[in-house]
């Protein structure tokens, strides 16, 4: 399995990754953050201790934490599919 890069999170899978709501058009969704445990065609669920907290992809901004350290900011509008057909898709330049 190839280790997710800045240029390669797109087709890769989220469940796992650390998660922070960066920006959001809801003020109470920004600043959520957990561990993503479930990735539907438009919502991401996170896990924040014992709570479970679904963020609709297209209306934050995420800020993905890589294994090996880095930070990454995404616009959820360009995660909205389903995540097998996601996976195979070519992702323009962004």
């Amino acid at each position: 399995m190839t280790q997710i890069t800045p240029q390669n999170i797109l087709r890769h899978e989220l469940v796992g990754l650390h998660v922070k709501v960066f920006r959001a058009k809801n003020q109470r969704m920004r600043g959520l953050k957990g561990k993503i445990v479930d990735e539907s065609r438009n919502m991401l669920t996170l896990a924040d201790g014992g709570k479970k907290l679904m963020i609709p992809k297209d209306v934050a901004t995420f800020r993905f934490k890589l294994e090996e350290g880095a930070v990454v900011d995404v616009d959820g509008r360009r995660l909205v599919a389903r995540p097998e057909n996601r996976l195979k898709t070519k992702v323009k330049r962004w």
